[in-house]
């Protein structure tokens, strides 16, 4: 179990920024994390608690520096640059932690990075690989073989078939369907309910069943 500078319980936590990810991320915490506050960027956001929780400015990351940082931003409409928002952090990878809740199922041959968030029911297979800096949502299947790239986010509900590549920077919608052997381009979205049949291009965002591009 990770511990605290002093060695007394779950380890110290800052989550970044202030939205939906980052509520949803409260849930997956227990037993290895305590969530210290969240950062935001917002002053709004900063004139009081949140979930229970302060939320306060960047300087969290210098004053509470016992302390891993998960950062969650992005969302349809903001995911690629995701990358950007947490290179700007300026934090070394050893502080970012790996959220994995209770009660997923990640198999003991997959592989998962740093930075990642795997929320409740999630399902991971044997010998997938999970990139650095993801979020998975509730109830996503990953089956064997498949690769999920850096900055990627699954909604919720999402399966992945065997062998399907999703390149860095992808947005895949809640109850999207991806057959195995597909590849999808980095910084692609692919809508809500989506089945996607074909392999699916750089930037391209399609929608649909099967899907096609919007």
């Amino acid at each position: 179990m990770n511990r605290d500078e002093r060695g007394n319980g779950p380890a110290p936590l800052l989550i970044f920024p202030c939205n939906g990810n980052g509520a949803e991320a409260v849930d997956c915490l227990a037993p290895r994390f305590r969530l210290v506050a969240f950062v935001d960027d917002t002053p709004a956001k900063r004139r009081g608690a949140a979930y229970g929780h302060p939320v306060l400015a960047r300087d969290a990351f210098a004053e509470f520096t016992a302390a891993h940082v998960l950062a969650v931003p992005g969302s349809a409409e903001s995911f690629r640059r995701r990358r950007d928002v947490i290179a700007g952090l300026g934090l070394p990878a050893t502080r970012f932690a790996t959220i994995v809740h209770s009660g997923a199922s990640v198999s003991a041959h997959a592989t998962i990075g740093r930075n990642v968030l795997i929320m409740a029911g999630v399902v991971i297979t044997s010998n997938a690989r999970i990139g650095d800096h993801v979020c998975i949502l509730p109830n996503t299947v990953i089956h064997h073989d498949a690769v999920v790239g850096d900055f990627s986010i699954l909604g919720a509900n999402v399966t992945i078939a065997g062998g399907t590549v999703i390149g860095d920077n992808c947005y895949i919608a809640s109850g999207t369907s991806i057959m195995n052997g597909i590849r999808i381009g980095e910084r692609a979205l692919v809508g809500l309910g989506s089945t996607v049949l074909r392999d699916v291009a750089v930037d391209a965002v399609v929608a649909g069943n099967p899907a096609r591009v919007l």
